[in-house]
């Protein structure tokens, strides 16, 4: 799904109301409609007060004509304009003048105003800004916004939490709605996934106002939202007369003294999620706990009893994954240079492999193309630099994929891929997965999937998501705080298996 900029949506109006022949206010009309239908078939006409807060532009157009369809089906409704300027726009006038014409008298909040009382037992509808907001809300809206915030009533938010811009943080922290569900229409905004921006809502769910398919088909996007519709056309079937071989030989390079356990969750989650055959090398440590913890892959040492101190291979494989429990040390940067001028295989660089370029950046330029890095927070700052919010680490990460014709996979509650100048915003994944090992895991998912013949892009895609999926079937029996990094490899097939499933045995995914 794409994940439009507020520029390109505006676009999309213009463009559906030209080519359908409708009014603008007739698209308006469609999503109050829309969100009627939400509210009324939870609700079912039950005695509770809604409280409809409503700017005066075009959110809060789709606001009044919402409170309209509310009080003609006898909904209890207060509704409350915030006239926090002189300038309206024409179709919030037009749904004004419906609902006075029903004898709906709304309550005038100004500056001075009185601020209304609001029960814990309400319902408010947060319509007061939309994506066009850009500048911080007066200080007295946002004593408005603080006063709905503290309420305790639950609070739903016409298209995007009132006060939180579309494409940057917020001015200030306190002047934006803390949305309990977002019904955002046609398309989601990449500030609903974002650490800073994506606190302003704990759920969302899309409402599909008709905008016309030609114009969201055309139109290119620098980010797309991935489930399960963008990741099935990327899987790679099996077929009956194939052998091991038919699905890649690995290699997985890292470990140090106690840190084998990395290479172990690494070669395990490769093999699980596909790969023919993997090897692991490791310092020789690591041998006999590899060899009796993972008896399905073959193991290579180091001379060195502790630390990798030279890689040598005597084959190509079809991928290798590297970094995990290796350490910086200096004869371990050296090893890991030397390997680096005279690989030839794709690349999948964790951990300490990130950290050994971060502070060599020299050898970035013997990375081959398309390789995937798999960055924490912190290991991805080492190698983009700081960044002043969630939007320039974005920018930032860009520039370094273009710059190093690279793939980085920024993990985090929402995981977003970034190739060049596009990114690509994971939906699976949980707080469960905020545990030790889990990112030695998807390195090794993700070069299993390149060892299958995938590419390196689709492989962090698809695999991002898999491993994803795998921690949300596991906390369903596990719970958040006893998901373990094997517990996600655990249900790689459940994965699998899910993906696969019949669009109608799918339940439908309203909340990421």
């Amino acid at each position: 799904m794409k994940i439009l900029t507020a520029k390109q949506i505006y676009e999309a109006d213009k463009f559906t109301i030209k080519k359908q022949g409708i009014r603008s206010d007739e698209l308006m009309e469609r999503a109050a409609i829309g969100i009627f239908d939400w509210i009324h078939s939870r609700l079912q006409g039950a005695n509770v007060n809604i409280q409809l807060f409503c700017g005066i532009g075009n959110n809060g157009g789709d606001g009044i004509a919402l409170a309209r369809h509310l009080k003609e089906n006898d909904y209890s409704i207060q509704v409350h304009v915030v006239n926090y300027s002189e300038k309206r726009s024409k179709d919030f006038l037009l749904n004004l003048e419906r609902l006075k014409d029903r004898k709906i008298w709304p309550n005038f909040i100004k500056e001075k105003s009185a601020l209304p009382n609001i029960s814990p037992d309400d319902i408010v509808v947060d319509a007061i800004f939309g994506i066009g907001l850009n500048r911080a809300p007066h200080f007295w809206v946002s004593k408005l916004i603080e006063h709905i915030n503290v309420s305790s009533a639950f609070v739903l938010s016409v298209d995007i939490p009132s006060g939180l811009p579309c494409h940057r943080i917020p001015w200030d922290t306190e002047n934006v709605i803390r949305a309990n569900y977002v019904l955002s229409f046609q398309v989601p905004k990449l500030v609903f996934f974002l650490p800073e921006t994506g606190i302003y809502q704990n759920q969302w769910e899309i409402l599909d106002i008709g905008l016309d398919p030609e114009y969201l088909d055309a139109t290119a996007t620098d980010y797309e939202l991935i489930g399960k519709n963008e990741v099935l056309p990327m899987y790679k079937q099996r077929t009956k007369f194939s052998h091991k071989g038919t699905y890649g030989h690995a290699v997985i390079i890292g470990g140090g003294y106690g840190k084998i356990g990395a290479v172990q969750l690494a070669s395990n989650a490769c093999l699980s999620t596909g790969c023919g055959l993997v090897s692991a090398f490791v310092p020789e440590c690591g041998y006999h706990s590899l060899q009796t913890a993972v008896p399905e892959i073959m193991v290579l040492t180091d001379d060195d009893d502790e630390n990798i101190s030279a890689i040598d291979l005597s084959f190509t494989p079809n991928v290798i994954g590297v970094g995990m429990g290796m350490g910086t040390k200096e004869i371990t940067q050296k090893a890991f240079e030397f390997f680096l001028r005279k690989n030839t295989a794709p690349l999948v660089i964790d951990a300490d492999g990130l950290n050994i370029l971060a502070k060599q950046p020299s050898l970035l330029k013997y990375l081959p193309k398309n390789s995937v890095l798999t960055p924490h927070p912190k290991e991805l700052e080492r190698l983009i630099g700081e960044w002043s919010d969630d939007f320039d680490k974005l920018e930032k990460a860009k520039i370094f994929s273009t710059e190093n014709d690279c793939i980085i996979v920024i993990k985090g509650a929402h995981s977003i891929i970034i190739h060049k100048d596009k990114g690509f915003v994971n939906t699976t994944g949980n707080p469960g997965m905020a545990t030790a090992g889990s990112g030695d895991v998807l390195t090794g998912m993700i070069t299993g999937l390149i060892a299958q013949g995938y590419t390196p892009l689709n492989a962090a895609i698809f695999g991002v998501y898999l491993h994803g999926l795998a921690g949300d079937i596991g906390v369903t029996s596990k719970g958040y705080e006893s998901l373990k990094a094997s517990g996600i490899i655990e249900n790689i097939g459940k994965a699998y298996i899910e993906i696969l499933k019949s669009p109608e045995d799918v339940p439908i995914r309203k909340e990421t």
